[in-house]
């Protein structure tokens, strides 16, 4: 089994913000994708840190339901809890993967175990059972909008969707006359988000926000729905045509039936597909980057440094070339988009793309420098320890004055 392709999908207990987001990338980064994790329906494995408040409450809550999943307790002290596989803080990565390579494991042993408690029928059993059962055709799976944290959980844990280099140029296409990769021709390699879907999608959420109403996007294409209390949209369309759709200029051709308008209480309550959701906060980013394919926002200065503002939660976004490595170095200081791609040795495209998607949820600024020349910058004194030669520079420099 490819533990890349197949990643033990695990579910996170006891951790704060700032501890789920280090851990989730964690999972990613130093371990590789071999995990990744999930909402706790969805999980095949339980991830407990012991040492938080509570944190044995809750994991011992937790073993009394007799979960068939594996458990994974993270904790300072010594843990001699019985049916868990125990990890000893600060975690290291060798012992992080061998605990989830057991843990993979024994799901997989119990996955078997119940599959094969299910005697096959003979023939005349399974005869006699066909003859008795009325098939239905399956339906489409639909969900009826309700403003619960529960429904909230179909469209906002999803994993996250990971592009290679192969595969990014596969999805975002190629662009007629100009070449985005060569440093003569980045002042070019700008996009306006205004003239695409995302422009009117970001205004869209900023309307709806504000006004705390269901709102539909209308643009003579399917209507985007959107519903600012669970951060979500629906979108009755599949991946391949949104990605064709948003990375089209569309201002000349549908900016014109573009509006917003509230919706009624009985279509907001209408039953959806569930797969079409969305949470708002992926949508605008996946949106940014297929708009982009491989450049910068206008409103970007290609010489100036930009920064970010926070740590993307990628487990909730589609996941650019080397969007890890990128984020992990401008979170440590500003740097302009080149001297990113030269740092990191890699194609500007994948630099300009990230920084598109990040500024799209205004995770991404750029430096001002209005500092520069609101004060003159301080003259840099002479060493006192400086050499002979230069003392008598310095004297021949005032007599010519």
């Amino acid at each position: 089994m490819d533990k890349n392709k197949n990643p033990l999908k695990v579910a996170l207990h006891g951790m704060d913000g700032r501890s789920y987001k280090m851990m989730s990338m964690y999972l990613q980064g130093p371990c590789k994708g071999v995990a990744i994790v999930v909402n706790e329906n969805n999980a095949e494995c339980d991830i407990f840190d012991a040492d938080v408040v509570n944190g044995q409450k809750l994991l011992a809550e937790y073993l009394e339901k007799e979960s068939q999943r594996p458990i994974i307790v993270l904790s300072l002290n010594d843990n001699k809890l019985a049916n868990v596989l125990a990890i000893k803080k600060p975690v290291k990565t060798d012992d992080m993967l061998a605990a989830i390579a057991k843990a993979r494991q024994l799901f997989y042993d119990k996955t078997k175990n119940v599959a094969s408690q299910a005697a096959p029928l003979t023939g005349q059993q399974a005869d006699k059972a066909a003859d008795s059962i009325h098939v239905q055709p399956e339906s489409p799976k639909l969900k009826k909008y309700v403003n619960t944290d529960e429904q909230n959980k179909t469209s906002k844990h999803q994993a996250a969707m990971q592009l290679n280099e192969k595969g990014f140029g596969a999805f975002i296409g190629s662009l007629t006359g100009i070449d985005v990769n060569d440093p003569k021709q980045f002042a070019k390699a700008h996009y306006n988000p205004k003239e695409y879907f995302q422009g009117y999608v970001d205004s869209a959420f900023k309307v709806s926000r504000s006004k705390g109403q269901i709102r539909q996007l209308n643009s003579g294409w399917n209507p985007l729905i959107i519903f600012p209390q669970s951060d979500e949209v629906w979108l009755d369309v599949d991946e391949s045509q949104l990605r064709a759709f948003a990375g089209l200029a569309i201002t000349n051709t549908l900016g014109s039936k573009m509006s917003i308008t509230p919706l009624g209480p009985e279509a907001s309550a209408a039953e959806r597909a569930l797969e079409r959701f969305y949470s708002m906060d992926g949508f605008i980013w996946k949106v940014a980057c297929w708009a982009s394919k491989g450049r910068y926002p206008i409103s970007i200065d290609i010489t100036q440094p930009v920064y970010l503002k926070n740590w993307p939660n990628f487990t909730r976004l589609l996941v650019t070339p080397h969007a890890l490595r990128i984020a992990a170095l401008l979170i440590q200081g500003p740097r302009t988009l080149s001297n990113v791609a030269e740092v990191l040795n890699i194609k500007p495209q994948y630099v300009f793309v990230f920084i598109s998607a990040a500024s799209a949820l205004g995770l991404a600024g750029q430096v001002k420098r209005e500092a520069d020349v609101l004060v003159q910058s301080p003259e840099i004194k002479p060493n006192k320890n400086q050499g002979l030669l230069s003392r008598i520079l310095s004297v021949l420099r005032g007599k010519k004055a």
